[in-house]
């Protein structure tokens, strides 16, 4: 049965006020948000946030900005009254695309004030006296002189405290206290020049100082290691900056809550910048693994709307395929300066496993009866020259040396700061290469490393004009695949041949590999074909666009390396270590693990107790 015709009616004004909130207030970091942002608008150049209960119980934010009268406290707390928009744009058509605040909607502050009791404290700097408007869940309850130095002081409590179907959706006090200090860390990142202080439940739990250089506020807000294992970020692209602080690609973490992203100074969450720093990161980093970063955009503000989501931490780009490009072009350039270096210093465990091996004394050779005197004796045990006796049942029991030793050739030249790797002095195992550096010692995993020198000759390979080098296959293969994967596979095949892998459709479920790239010769073609074919499955038909293309590249480049447990001779070692020191990027592999460590002469003298 249809229902009858209702009259359309206008709104109760604190019935739109808490439908307002519902999209700016989700919970209370997005309540605090708002008001540092109001903060940082005022002029502040120090912010005070104190929290109870992660947020739920009080917000407060104190600041020394601009203050205001009482008048302008009264008209703050009505919708859509704001300070942010030049008189001389009000009513223009572009006066949104020219905001150059973070806060201009004018929402906040009777949004929260319609689902929480707010106390604002302000005092302008030119007024003699402070004023107090306390609003309890959208209804005025007091309006009156108060104490405060100039600035202003918002408290916001009993948040959703009559909404109750707001409240239960609230995480718990940590989660929110989390959610909380995330939003004060982007803020404070975003504006060195303005000193933060938070406090949780009465405990201090974050402070900066006004004044900070970029790259010390991030090591202080994102992490202290930040500050040895990262790239200075700087690119000019007519009036478009792109500057920050990128981590090498070995310093990772497991999720993406430690990249920072910024326009006009806004902290943002936004899909192409994320995407665009996972593909400048595609071929370094595992597909499972994010890079740290911070990185500031300056863009015309006519280029960019920020206008998207009443909370603004999305914005959508006039001309996203510049902005795009220009973050990954600079974050690899950037890169390409530290590429060599290897963020990880050898483990702390695995140092403390060489100090932490008991040596325990070996029994005697034969049967002792009359013995047990003597080896419970506390005299230092003495060296001397072992008899043919003891030589006999060393061999017996002690097992053959794991590593190979060469005499080293003249070619190998002299250990210098020319070669940072220093010179090959042996192998362990089959797969790792141990070279002698002018200060320490080097390890280089022979697989990872090999793997990161065959992509870039691959990617430098396809970035000339023409083919890259191929070798044509005597007998050419066929691969069986299912018919989706040749149907992907021939899509592919021009662009795949430009790399020097040639394919084609022979029947419908099966490939015809005719040559591979030259320096994958002698790879397992067919297990080459099939990764591939999954890469394309794995990522769409717009893999081999852009940068997307290195994700193919890393895993031919995975098929023609150097294997763990291969053999090399002293000549092979040192050639690997003069390309690595060349190669942009050697010091990680594709999948972001350190393709070297070097044990300083220091970290070896502590060893032997010398320090």
């Amino acid at each position: 049965m249809l229902q009858p015709l209702r009259t359309i009616r206008r709104l109760p004004e604190n019935l739109v006020n808490r439908i307002a909130a519902g999209e700016v207030v989700e919970r209370p970091a997005s309540a605090l948000k708002e008001l540092i942002e109001n903060a940082i608008d005022a002029g502040a150049s120090q912010i005070a946030v104190r929290l109870a209960e992660g947020g739920l119980g009080l917000i407060e934010v104190t600041d020394d900005g601009c203050g205001m009268r009482a008048d302008e406290i009264a008209l703050a707390l009505e919708r859509h009254a704001t300070s942010k928009l030049p008189e001389s744009l009000v009513g223009q058509d572009g006066a949104i695309e020219m905001v150059a605040t973070l806060g201009f909607r004018g929402e906040a502050l009777p949004s929260i004030a319609s689902v929480a009791r707010v106390t604002i404290e302000s005092r302008a700097g030119a007024q003699g006296e402070a004023w107090a408007r306390v609003v309890d869940h959208g209804i005025v309850v007091s309006d009156g002189p108060a104490a405060l130095p100039p600035g202003t002081r918002v408290r916001v409590e009993d948040l959703f405290g009559k909404v109750p179907a707001r409240r239960k959706f609230l995480r718990s006090a940590r989660a929110e206290w989390a959610a909380s200090l995330d939003v004060v860390r982007r803020l404070a990142l975003a504006r060195p020049d303005i000193g933060f202080a938070l406090e949780h439940d009465g405990r201090r739990a974050l402070q900066v100082q006004p004044g900070d250089t970029l790259a010390a506020r991030t090591a202080q807000l994102v992490a202290r290691e930040l500050h040895d294992n990262a790239v200075a970020v700087d690119l000019v692209r007519g009036p478009f900056h792109l500057m920050g602080v990128a981590g090498l690609p070995t310093y990772n973490r497991g999720v993406a809550d430690h990249q920072y992203l910024f326009v006009n100074g806004r902290p943002v969450k936004d899909k192409l910048l994320i995407g665009a720093v996972r593909g400048a990161y595609a071929d370094m980093l595992a597909r499972d693994r994010h890079a740290v970063l911070a990185l500031f955009l300056e863009v015309p503000p006519e280029e960019v709307d920020v206008n998207v989501h009443p909370a603004k931490t999305e914005v959508r780009f006039r001309d996203p395929a510049l902005v795009r490009g220009m973050i990954v072009s600079g974050l690899r350039q950037a890169l390409m300066t530290g590429d060599r270096r290897s963020a990880q210093a050898p483990d702390a465990a695995a140092m403390q496993a060489w100090q932490a091996e008991p040596i325990a004394p070996l029994p005697p050779p034969g049967p002792a009866p009359q013995s047990n005197l003597f080896w419970q004796s506390r005299e230092p045990a003495r060296v001397s020259e072992a008899g043919q006796a003891w030589r006999g049942y060393e061999a017996a029991v002690m097992a053959p040396p794991a590593a190979r030793a060469e005499p080293a050739m003249e070619a190998v030249g002299s250990i210098g700061p020319d070669h940072p790797l220093g010179v090959a002095r042996g192998q362990i195992a089959a797969t790792y290469i141990v070279a002698e550096a002018q200060d320490g010692l080097v390890l280089v995993d022979q697989h990872a490393a090999h793997e990161r020198l065959v992509l870039e000759r691959l990617r430098a390979a396809g970035a000339g004009e023409g083919t890259a080098p191929a070798q044509a296959l005597l007998l050419p293969e066929v691969v069986e695949l299912d018919e989706p994967s040749c149907d992907r596979l021939e899509e592919a095949a021009a662009e795949l041949a430009a790399y020097g892998l040639s394919l084609e459709r022979f029947g419908p479920a099966a490939m015809l590999v005719r040559s591979v790239p030259a320096v994958l010769k002698g790879g397992d073609v067919q297990a080459l074909v099939r990764d591939v074919a999954d890469d394309l499955a794995k990522n769409g038909a717009a893999l081999l666009l852009g940068e997307k293309r290195d994700l193919v590249l890393a895993t031919m480049a995975c098929h023609g390396s150097v294997r763990a447990g291969r053999v090399l001779s002293v000549a092979e070692m040192n050639a690997l270590l003069r390309e690595m020191e060349v190669t942009p990027r050697s010091g990680q592999c594709n999948h972001g693990r350190p393709t070297w460590i070097k044990l300083a002469h220091g970290d070896i003298e502590k060893l032997f107790g010398r320090k």
